[in-house]
């Protein structure tokens, strides 16, 4: 399956990380971490990125980023390969330092930018072992300067955060209360969406920053962790079925059960189900029976624009009711 597109706009909101290749430590001592702030620094003044908070965690990095000229890719360009560069050239060796493609999460910045915040922060200290007995005294991140404890670099913006806290003494107290739940939910998954939002956000993306991308695609990026039963959820709701009459199969002659056939189908492309999977979900015996009917399907798609138009609403659908 193909990588999703980045969703770039101006004035975006990211979470970006990326870490070391097979975890290695990308951050050796001072002078690392130092190069890596210098780089930053200078993506800041050629790229017009603004960051909001950073956290920088000895085998992995952690940035929150607004994009006023749309140039995430360019920016993040610039702040992994230089900083390979550098770190190679003090290391004294050579090769990828990365693990290859950055993640970036995009922010739904009037709900979600002040706990991203405080997850970014949060990180020295919530680990197995912590780094850090007191979360101040760690010097490779943006929140003793948040706090005042440090003198903030030139290029830090603080002033929204505070904004939408209200008022900024009150930042460590709200960072020192802990993670949220839904924040702590949402990076727990092994598949993570591309971006944190309320249910108004993941369908204005949907609908507004995917506009060439077909539908089923459109629907691994907007909602990747899809399980076959909200599928099948999804469909009997869609065709005003029981779920059972999506999912038994029935012996002798019959009707042809198309939502059956399409729930098989969009299993497969939305929760990227495998075919053995899909059979035993389905109640049929070999997986054959599985890829000729998801074949099916796919033909009669491309043969019938209708049909096509058919299956676009209901994943549209189904990815309403899973957020």
């Amino acid at each position: 399956m193909p990588r999703p597109p980045r969703i770039e706009y101006e004035h975006a909101f990211y979470h970006v990380m990326n870490r070391g290749r097979a975890r290695q430590t990308i951050f050796h001592s001072d002078i690392y971490y130092e190069a890596f702030l210098a780089t930053v620094a200078e993506a800041c003044q050629r790229f017009d990125c603004i960051i909001h908070a950073y956290c920088l965690m000895g085998n992995h990095y952690h940035i929150l980023i607004e994009t006023p000229k749309a140039n995430l890719s360019r920016i993040m360009r610039h702040i992994n390969g230089v900083y390979t560069q550098r770190h190679n050239r003090l290391r004294k060796t050579d090769g990828p330092l990365f693990r290859g493609r950055f993640k970036a999460i995009l922010v739904d910045q009037d709900g979600y930018l002040l706990q991203l915040s405080r997850y970014i922060h949060r990180n020295p200290i919530d680990m197995k072992k912590p780094l850090v007995a007191q979360l101040s005294d760690y010097r490779w991140s943006s929140y003793p300067a948040y706090i005042g404890k440090a003198a903030p670099l030139e290029w830090l913006c603080r002033d929204k955060t505070y904004g939408m806290l209200g008022h900024k003494d009150s930042y460590k107290d709200y960072v020192l209360a802990g993670v949220d739940k839904e924040t702590a939910d949402f990076y727990r998954k092994g598949n993570m969406a591309a971006f944190i939002g309320d249910k108004s956000f993941r369908q204005w993306v949907y609908e507004e920053l995917l506009p060439e991308l077909e539908a089923a695609e459109k629907g691994r990026i907007v909602q990747p962790d899809l399980t076959m039963t909200q599928v099948i959820k999804g469909v009997s709701s869609y065709y005003n079925l029981k779920q059972g009459d999506i999912t038994k199969q029935i012996k002798g002659p019959q009707q042809e059960n198309k939502p059956r056939k399409i729930a098989m189908h969009l299993c497969q492309e939305l929760a990227a189900a495998k075919l053995a999977d899909i059979a035993v979900k389905f109640n049929l015996n070999n997986i054959g029976s599985v890829s000729f009917i998801t074949h099916q399907i796919r033909e009669n798609a491309a043969k019938e624009k209708a049909f096509q138009a058919e299956i676009d609403r209901l994943i549209k659908s189904i990815i309403n009711q899973a957020t």
